[in-house]
């Protein structure tokens, strides 16, 4: 079973629409993290209170780590700032797998391991396991 863990844009694209096809992932046979700093940054972009239900409602099968505060990325590590925590928090969470939407930042590292974490986007994970 793969451990993965969701970052804030998953998470917020999941809720943003009942139709969204990132709800595949919660059928799937995997176990699913995330932590307070990413679930913060989802629930700061919900807008409606359909979505914000939507987000509860899916965040009741994800553990839910603490923000990372004493393991950090080495300096020369390129990850913007604000991205930081989030690749923290799924190499502490032991993932097999960071999910993201987030090509600026972490486009360059999409299909590599990093600290031992693989990072996909959603819909390309959702594509290896149909």
């Amino acid at each position: 079973m793969d451990r993965i863990f969701l970052d804030a844009n998953v998470l917020f694209s999941a809720a943003y629409s009942r139709d969204s096809g990132l709800h595949r992932i919660w059928k799937l046979d995997v176990e699913l993290s995330t932590s307070f700093y990413a679930l913060e940054e989802a629930r700061a972009n919900i807008e409606t209170h359909e979505q914000d239900e939507r987000l509860n409602h899916l965040i009741k099968s994800v553990f839910v780590i603490p923000t990372q505060t004493d393991w950090e990325l080495p300096e020369d590590f390129e990850l913007a700032e604000k991205d930081r925590p989030i690749l923290a928090a799924a190499v502490a969470a032991d993932a097999a797998y960071l999910l993201t939407g987030d090509f600026t930042h972490f486009g360059k590292y999409f299909g590599k391991k990093v600290f031992g974490v693989v990072i996909l986007p959603a819909a390309n994970y959702l594509r290896l396991h149909k």
